[in-house]
């Protein structure tokens, strides 16, 4: 009886291994989301890759321009597809970007999962953005001086001076022209 149960749970594990188990190239065609994918499971980041997978997201970089009017201040937007798939969309002018930098927008934008954004979920996406800039930038490394740059290290910095009571990320979001009527804040 003993042989039984300990093999009906190794059963279990193994199935339940295999329910959440991916390619990276599941996700992605393009070498580079799929290195930025893989670092993100290498980095621990589960509840990223839980969200591409249970959503089956498609991520790629592209031409914003069809997405957003202000595709060229745009660094990825998570959104639909013509045949109702979920997509996230990288700004191409970012394709050449260090590897964890695609990372931090992939995380961002896997969290979110309502069709239409609010207040809290673009917070848990920008600081899981942030997040994973602190976790995953590398100390010794030259990054490019460049707009995503300097946005991944505002916000990790951020992040880092936030406490339970003053959410700095929240309250950035809150009072830019640009969320509040994205977001529809009064």
């Amino acid at each position: 009886m003993k042989k039984v149960v300990v093999l009906f749970v190794a059963f279990l594990m193994l199935s339940v291994g295999q329910a959440f188990a991916y390619r990276a190239s599941d996700f992605s065609s393009d070498s580079k989301i799929v290195s930025a994918i893989n670092l993100l499971e290498q980095a621990g980041e589960t509840d990223v890759l839980r969200n591409l997978k249970k959503n089956a997201v498609q991520v790629s970089f592209g031409d914003l321009s069809s997405y957003t009017y202000n595709a060229s201040k745009t660094f990825a937007v998570s959104t639909y597809n013509k045949y109702g798939t979920r997509i996230i969309v990288i700004n191409s002018i970012y394709r050449n970007a260090p590897v964890e930098q695609i990372a931090c927008l992939v995380a961002h934008e896997s969290m979110h999962v309502k069709r239409v954004a609010d207040l809290e979920e673009e917070t848990i996406a920008t600081q899981k953005e942030a997040a994973t800039w602190t976790r995953l930038k590398v100390a010794s490394k030259v990054y490019p001086d460049n707009r995503l740059t300097r946005r991944l290290d505002k916000l990790s910095g951020m992040y880092m001076a936030s406490s339970n009571g003053n959410n700095l990320i929240q309250s950035k979001i809150a009072s830019n022209g640009f969320y509040r009527a994205q977001l529809g804040i009064n």
